[in-house]
């Protein structure tokens, strides 16, 4: 991985610049000073008027139904938004940062998405850009973190959580998501208990030869009736014989 030489504005180090740089060598840190966790310092992180007036704006972006109004909405926030994006119902840019959002052409973000620029931790704050490239999709409820690049014409199934960069054409799921014709997802397919289908036949055409709570098979019980007409017609035949009449 290759870095400029300059180091970034709030002094956090320099910025990857390779086109091949991971989530997390696009994501910057910013320390916080004192005891509290770093989302009690966001005051000084963003401006609060800043924040307010992002989250009116988000709020109308949510509900609005007309996407030309979302994108004319995303864009007075600083979303970078191509042409003919499609931005779902309910769908939410990152309220802190959403200047690091970049929609290219066509996109579409899915019912309940969202989109996140930031992660308030402990003792720091991390922000990054979010790219959702060319005619990428990303499905309903799905969660995009900091930093991530989705590459032109790929797909993230509903629900996922993004947490690695999506390869151009690639289509992910699961939490985190990973490509679905991944091996470790194959691997995962193959460890769910098969099931016993060794009697699986028999139990659907009833031909097992175990016998059953329900009582012997029809085919045993006339067995069993023709052996003891048998047994009685033999006992009869050996009584009359024994007769002292000889039967007559």
């Amino acid at each position: 991985m290759t870095t400029d030489d300059t180091s970034n504005a709030d002094g956090t180090g320099p910025t990857p610049s390779s086109e091949d740089a991971s989530r997390h060598d696009r994501v910057r840190t910013h320390p916080t000073p004192g005891a509290g966790n770093s989302l009690a310092h966001w005051t000084s992180a963003r401006n609060p008027l800043r924040v307010a007036i992002n989250y009116v704006v988000v709020w109308l972006v949510r509900i609005s139904p007309s996407l030309r109004l979302k994108r004319w909405l995303l864009r007075r926030i600083g979303v970078t938004v191509g042409e003919g994006v499609s931005w779902g119902l309910e769908a939410t840019p990152d309220v802190f940062w959403p200047d690091l959002i970049t929609v290219r052409d066509h996109a579409i973000v899915g019912y309940d998405a969202t989109v996140l620029c930031h992660e308030f931790l402990q003792d720091e704050y991390r922000t990054g850009e979010v790219v959702v490239g060319e005619r990428a999709m990303i499905g309903a409820g799905a969660i995009v973190l900091p930093g991530v690049e989705i590459g032109p014409d790929a797909s993230v199934a509903a629900n996922s959580l993004v947490t690695e960069d999506v390869p151009p054409g690639e289509t992910v799921a699961g939490v985190p998501a990973r490509p679905m014709n991944s091996a470790a997802m194959r691997v995962d397919d193959a460890e769910e208990p098969a099931g016993n289908t060794a009697g699986t036949e028999d139990v659907r055409t009833g031909s097992s030869d175990e016998p059953t709570d329900d009582g012997p098979s029809e085919a045993n019980v006339r067995d069993a009736s023709g052996d003891r007409r048998r047994e009685v017609d033999g006992g009869e035949e050996a009584s009359d014989a024994g007769s002292p009449d000889g039967g007559r």
